[in-house]
């Protein structure tokens, strides 16, 4: 019987994800070895602290502030840290003393994917980061490879567990938005400082990735037009709900073709209103789908934890095999899939719907001028409701307007919203979000 060669592992990080994965090459080693034809044996854990208390126990003699020189004596490193630096520094480190790499880290990639790729495509390494996007739901892979012979046209995200949590709260339960966001710290989906998740940073960086990927051209954090979700109010949210919308945030890229015949991809994150019919519109709690519309396939979802120590560590576990599988095997490795350019286009350029909610004065006329500004905008009305409400100190009545409009331009639809606000019936507008799905 052949003897297996051995690859030296260096897992840099061991917060949640990374704890677990050290586990899971300790315990399931011998699965690990029979599927990828090699011992895959983990030399050392570089973290800040090695007497850091961690929720996996694990040897201590594994642990290590010297990160650099795990790296440069590994066959395979995965990179958990997250952040930019040193991350960046050590995963070019790693491929060019010949390691394969690993990673989770979307902000990096986002930012400085291209510097990355390139240097794995010129080592002939492979650069994996399936557990950046999704957590545990398989979606890179199956749009680099299985989508390969297909053209990919859409893809709607709920890529960020901690906000899906929290509008799920609002919708659910009418909490406020500081009481959901309160819930999701006390239960662990919210860090202490929930920046990154409430203002749209983390989906923004998973979008950039899933561009990038779906569409074959490189696109950065920079090309993401991002909105996240504290304006969203309890109001919005049971207007939403009152017509049938459940309100997301979700990662979209598109391809847009202009009048003239050109091509460009719309990449953007913000709160949109779903049918709840859609099936993304089922997605509860901390959970995770991506949504896919291609030419052939037609459209899929993908759906699972997005988050969470074990469901990503199954993310890295995957990619680690397969690089493994290649350093046994041979061949060339597999970063990325550009085969082009498709030039980014900013918001003004995005077709989607709005629902826009107006506080009018209830006199006659008001729906047919209102109506006639939008005609002028080149926008068009598919649903209008209204509801008349008397103020109890002044007796003067009031109504208020739920439009939905048809599909049209970004830059239409906001001009329309300008427009209307300038009109003397109207009280003020109570609410402007955009609408995916119908």
């Amino acid at each position: 019987m052949t003897e297996l060669r051995t690859l030296k592992v260096a897992l840099l990080g061991c917060g949640n994800v990374g704890a677990q994965v050290a586990r899971i090459l300790i315990e399931d080693a011998d699965a690990l070895a029979a599927r990828t034809g090699a011992h895959l044996q983990l030399n050392g854990i570089a973290v800040r602290n090695v007497n850091s208390k961690r929720d996996v126990e694990l040897p201590q003699e594994l642990f290590t502030t010297d990160a650099e020189t795990l790296v440069k004596d590994a066959d395979l490193v995965i990179e958990l840290m997250g952040g930019i630096e040193p991350a960046r520094t050590l995963i070019l480190s790693a491929l060019r003393n010949g390691a394969c790499v690993v990673t989770g880290n979307k902000a990096l990639l986002a930012q400085d994917g291209p510097t990355l790729y390139e240097e794995a495509d010129k080592a002939g390494l492979q650069l994996s980061y399936e557990a950046a996007v999704a957590g545990a739901i398989p979606i890179l892979r199956p749009i680099r490879d299985s989508l390969a012979g297909d053209r990919i046209t859409r893809v709607l995200g709920i890529v960020n567990g901690t906000t899906n949590f929290i509008l799920d709260q609002m919708d659910s339960t009418g909490a406020q938005f500081a009481d959901a966001l309160a819930e999701a710290q006390r239960l662990g989906y919210a860090e202490a400082d929930p920046t990154a998740d409430v203002e749209g940073h983390d989906a923004a960086a998973k979008a950039a990735i899933l561009a990038s990927l779906s569409f074959h051209t490189r696109f950065a954090l920079e090309n993401v037009h991002c909105e996240g979700i504290t304006s969203v109010s309890a109001a919005d949210i049971a207007a939403a709900k009152d017509a049938g919308f459940v309100i997301k945030l979700l990662a979209i890229a598109e391809k847009l073709t202009d009048a003239d015949g050109g091509e460009g991809v719309s990449v953007r994150v913000h709160p949109t209103l779903l049918p709840r019919e859609h099936p993304l519109a089922a997605v509860r709690g901390a959970f995770n789908a991506v949504f896919i519309e291609a030419e052939n396939a037609g459209e899929l979802m993908f759906y699972g934890q997005g988050a969470g120590g074990t469901p990503t560590a199954s993310a890295v576990l995957g990619d680690l095999v397969s690089a493994a599988r290649r350093l046994v095997l041979g061949g060339p490795g597999r970063t990325e899939t550009t085969t082009g350019h498709v030039p980014a286009l900013p918001i003004d350029s995005a077709v989607t719907s709005y629902y826009i909610g107006l506080d009018v004065a209830d006199q006659p006329g008001v729906l047919a001028r209102i109506a006639q500004l939008f005609a002028e905008h080149g926008v068009s009305i598919e649903i209008m409701r209204q509801t008349i409400h008397t103020d109890a100190a002044s007796k003067v009545e009031s109504a208020e307007l739920r439009i939905v409009t048809h599909r049209a331009s970004e830059a239409a639809l906001a001009a329309t919203v300008e427009a209307v606000k300038g009109l003397d019936v109207i009280n003020s507008v109570t609410s402007v979000l955009r609408v995916e799905g119908v």
